[in-house]
């Protein structure tokens, strides 16, 4: 019998700590909102109280509305509700004996909270999930109640992993580093884009990871993130000395992977590629090796300045698109981020938090090379889990 992946300590003792979160701040009463739809990027705070994922989606009916979307409601004296969408519930697969089905979940809060005599200041989490629509709905269904946007509540205790979700980082990490394994030796040999993106997936899949936006690039186009954007893969395959591209995002258990390589295809890189993986990687082990518990975003991102300044190239569009060098890895892309433009500058680093360093390296008339390594900031090193080297296709 399929049973959930985490046992059921695991989730009353994230409860707690949500709890504590709620009496520091002087939170009576919060309401959380996911959003699924058979989508991931949207589903973490009530995956991560609840386990409740919900595949429902489609435009609202005269009978179902607001599908897709679902929420728990936190009390710190109570135990969490969850009040979900209309679908198929399996109990045994939910965290919490409260549940609550409802054809419109947005109407469902509402009475919920009205059952519980609420009124007053109420914390909303999810102000990014719900759409205007269904806010204005909720606001005039809830008159008693003044909403207070908090959308890190619960943002704030899943940055620090668990003993259990740090095993099931490590296991996602060896399936998607699989995966990418598989893909980048299909480009280098020249398949298809999508044939090799498909051999990936297959491996992912078996193994029982799931796949998010998965590309790859090569050849004119290396400086773009996908040379084919609405696919993220296109139908030709590299030539003979082409730089080629994988990125592997993928997903475990909802836990999300971004693991990235570069190399050229037939495997003989001219010396000005070489050079140019090896600056890549050069920058990215050295961000890897200054975050550390307790250092400074400041800090990290001065580093890879100077990494950067200390090789001959630029970011160019890709880094651009993405101005950080770290970020935080988990139920989806998390905080902390690092870099001047996406964090405060005293924002620290603590153990057991699990992040992504990544970098995109171009140089004139070579092209661009992307690499990411996902890894575990531990206490006295860092423990990588993209189990691959980064070179050696």
């Amino acid at each position: 019998m399929v049973e959930k992946y985490f046992p059921q300590d695991e989730y009353e003792a994230r409860w707690e700590r949500v709890h504590a979160e709620m009496t520091r701040r002087g939170i009576e009463t919060a309401v959380v909102w996911s959003r699924s739809a058979g989508s991931y990027d949207r589903a973490a705070d009530v995956l991560y109280l609840a386990n409740y994922y919900s595949p429902e989606t489609g435009p609202d009916t005269l009978k179902w509305r607001a599908q897709g979307y679902y929420a728990v409601i936190l009390q710190p004296d109570e135990t969490p509700e969850l009040v979900a969408d209309n679908t198929e519930i399996r109990s045994e697969h939910i965290a919490t004996p409260r549940i609550a089905r409802y054809d419109d979940p947005i109407a469902g809060v509402a009475e919920r909270l009205m059952a519980r005599g609420v009124a007053g200041e109420v914390a909303l989490v999810g102000a990014d999930v719900l759409t205007v629509k269904y806010w204005h709905e909720l606001k005039a269904a809830t008159p008693a109640i003044a909403w207070v946007e908090i959308d890190d509540l619960i943002r704030i205790p899943r940055r620090i992993k668990s003993p259990r979700e740090l095993g099931c980082l490590r296991e996602g990490g060896r399936i998607g580093s699989a995966a990418l394994d598989v893909m980048m030796k299909a480009l280098v040999v020249g398949k298809p884009e999508r044939e090799a993106v498909g051999d990936a997936v297959r491996e992912l899949y078996r193994q029982g990871g799931a796949g998010s936006y998965i590309t790859a690039n090569h050849g004119e186009t290396i400086g773009h993130w996908a040379r084919e954007p609405l696919l993220g893969r296109s139908a030709d395959g590299a030539e003979p000395g082409d730089f080629v591209r994988g990125w592997m995002d993928s997903i475990y258990q909802g836990y999300w992977f971004d693991h990235g390589r570069t190399a050229v295809a037939g495997g003989r890189p001219t010396p000005a590629q070489q050079a140019l993986i090896d600056d890549c990687a050069r920058i990215v082990e050295g961000i890897i090796a200054a975050i550390y518990p307790g250092v400074t975003n400041t800090a990290v991102a001065e580093i890879g300045e100077a990494l950067i300044a200390e090789v001959d190239g630029a970011g160019g569009a890709m880094a651009e698109m993405f101005p950080v060098f770290a970020h935080g890895i988990g139920l989806y892309w998390e905080y902390p981020y690092v870099g001047r433009q996406a964090a405060p500058a005293e924002e620290t680093i603590e153990a057991n938090m699990a992040m992504g360093v990544e970098y995109f390296l171009s140089r004139d008339g070579v092209g661009t090379v992307g690499i990411e390594q996902n890894f575990i900031v531990g206490a006295q090193a860092n423990e990588l889990i993209t189990y691959l080297p980064i070179q050696g296709w």
